[in-house]
Parts: structure tokens; C-alpha cells; sequence
């Protein structure tokens, strides 16, 4: 990944931030870029911006750039670069804002198909309080119309027990739902 090049963007630079930092919870303006959340993300090397330079991203106002780019969609939220922040910015919770963010204002994501998956995920979690793998990429698959470019894969991870056959819930799972409705209005 090559050095990032930041110039403020003259309209809404405080307003996105301010919109992050509420959606979020996150108190953004603290990184002083130390990089030590780019240093231990596992997917840095993948995506077009390390966890800083979308901080960077934001303090400056550049929107439409951040919303865009494919590292709010490759995040994973490991959380290894929250748990590296000398400031406790958690930046797994501001990705998944800026997802949010995108989806709310239609804009196409940098990854082809995932705000398609961020869907599938959640309506698995939202159904059974958990993530049921097996149904989800059934789901995502039949969704995308992407049926059979990884089915030999997902036939030895099912072989392997990788994919359980049957699902199971969390023992509250009305809570759980009560979670999503809020979360939604």
C-alpha cells in the first residue's frame, strides 16, 4: 500500500465527522495516526486503506471516498486495532457505522456483492442470535446467483464439520430481536 495523500474537503468536513463520532460512539478526533492499529490488521494488506488512514479519511471530511472503499467491507472486526489504540477508539464499531452509513445512502460498495452479505449475516444473527454459516451462504448463494464457484470448498469444509447441518439459537432470542428493533427505528 502506498503513502496516503489527504486534502480537506472544504464542505462537510465537520459534519461527517460529527456524524461518524454519534453514529458510532467513537471519539474519532483522538487518533493522532501512531499506526498501531495498521500494524496489526489482518487485512490491511488487502484493502485499498489501513484503519488510520480512514480515520484520516474522516477528520477530513472526504465522505464519499470513505463510503466507497472496499476496507469498510473487508473489515472483519477482529478488533485487534481497538485493542491497539492508545486512545480505546474501536474501530470495529466505527466500520460498522460507515457500513451502515453507505447502505442508508445507496452508495455501491467497493467490494462487488457485500452489502449482500452484510445482510444475509445480520438477518442470521437476527433470526437465531448467532451466525448459522450453513444457511447463511446458502442464503448469500441463492441471493448473489453465485450458486457454484466455491462449492467444492464448501463440500470439505462440510465433510471437515466446518458447516454444521442443523442450527441452534441463543437461549434469549427475543432479546436479540429486540436488539435489531431498536437498532432499526
Amino acid at each position: 500500500m502506498t503513502a496516503m495523500a489527504v486534502h480537506a474537503s472544504p464542505n462537510g468536513t465537520a459534519k461527517f465527522a460529527r456524524e461518524v463520532r454519534e453514529k458510532s460512539g467513537q471519539q474519532i478526533q483522538l487518533c493522532y495516526q501512531c499506526r498501531k492499529c495498521a500494524s496489526g490488521c489482518p487485512m490491511g494488506e488487502f484493502t485499498d486503506y489501513y484503519p488510520n488512514q480512514i480515520l484520516r479519511l474522516i477528520q477530513f471530511g472526504r465522505k464519499e471516498e470513505v463510503l466507497r472503499s472496499k476496507a469498510i467491507w473487508l473489515c472483519f472486526n477482529c478488533e485487534i486495532c481497538g485493542a491497539r489504540c492508545p486512545n480505546g477508539i474501536n474501530m470495529a464499531v466505527v466500520m460498522d457505522a460507515l457500513r451502515q452509513m453507505a447502505l442508508e445512502e445507496k452508495i455501491p460498495a467497493g467490494i462487488k456483492n457485500a452489502p449482500l452479505f452484510h445482510r444475509v449475516f445480520l438477518n442470521s444473527v437476527k433470526s437465531r442470535g448467532r451466525v448459522h454459516e450453513t444457511f447463511m451462504m446458502m442464503g448469500y448463494k441463492l441471493k448473489s446467483g453465485d450458486l457454484f464457484s466455491d462449492l467444492d470448498i464448501g463440500l470439505k469444509m462440510f465433510q471437515k464439520r466446518k458447516l454444521p447441518l442443523f442450527a441452534s439459537s441463543v437461549k434469549n432470542n427475543g432479546e436479540v430481536k429486540r436488539i435489531f428493533a431498536r437498532a432499526s427505528g
